[in-house]
């Protein structure tokens, strides 16, 4: 695999967005309600080579990575390539933070959160394949990192344990195939005033030898966000090839 090109070495499932059914509500009325919230967010159209064919804002959703894919995400050269250190002190985390990896893949950015919050913080490692969390377990293991913890998600829902103060997202948002429902969870699980960062190939830099659906613009990612209670921060630009988008829960959603 081109480690420049991420293509995606399986094949894409659809899930399907369980609706919580009440005793006075029918099974087919929900299933038809969920399909008509699901057309009026999502478009489809022309599926390209690294699409799924669904859009959303006018973009089309990439394939995701799946965990055959693991190696890719330790290669050695990632460290001058994305320069995890500029991303670790653009968040500024403290101690005693907890903190999502949404997409945390093998941990590559999970075990240098983990530092940064100390024993008192926590860094909840979320993936939808149960392979890729062997995979972190693997390495925290290696590390002895003691406080990474697994968390197995949907494409709906992180499913974090308790309210966290940041959820970061490196290279994999653009590969949601629910990001509204994914972001309204997200949304839901940050403490008030949480923060969440975007962390994606720059779309607006044609030098950036990143496939197309495998990068987003900064305006992009502003526009997907007016759909969810987040306020937009900053975007920091100091890394080689990526900018980091931040944003914040809005106050009026501070009670939960």
């Amino acid at each position: 695999m081109n480690r420049l090109l991420r293509l995606s070495p399986g094949i894409f499932l659809l899930s399907v967005v369980c609706v919580a059914l009440t005793a006075c509500t029918s099974v087919a009325q929900n299933a038809e309600n969920d399909t008509a919230k699901d057309v009026s967010r999502y478009e489809t159209g022309r599926k390209t080579f690294d699409g799924i064919g669904k859009y959303y804002f006018g973009r089309e959703i990439a394939h995701y990575m799946t965990h055959l894919a693991a190696p890719w995400l330790d290669r050695p050269e990632r460290d001058q390539e994305e320069r995890p250190d500029l991303v670790m002190a653009a968040l500024a985390l403290k101690p005693g933070d907890v903190v999502a990896d949404r997409g945390c893949g093998t941990g590559y950015f999970s075990w240098r959160m983990a530092r940064a919050v100390g024993a008192k913080g926590v860094v909840f490692g979320v993936e939808i394949q149960p392979e890729m969390l062997d995979h972190l377990a693997v390495k925290m293991k290696e590390r002895g990192v003691t406080n990474v913890v697994g968390v197995l998600g949907t494409v709906t829902d992180p499913k974090l344990p308790k309210p966290v103060d940041l959820v970061i997202m490196v290279d994999v948002y653009h590969e949601f195939d629910h990001p509204y429902e994914m972001m309204s969870a997200v949304a839901r699980q940050l403490k008030p005033g949480g923060r969440v960062a975007f962390v994606e190939y720059r779309g607006e830099d044609p030098e950036v030898p990143i496939k197309p659906l495998h990068k987003m613009t900064e305006a992009q990612v502003k526009k997907e966000m007016t759909a969810q209670p987040l306020e937009y921060l900053e975007t920091i630009r100091t890394l080689p090839r990526q900018h980091i988008i931040l944003f914040r829960k809005r106050a009026e959603q501070g009670k939960r």
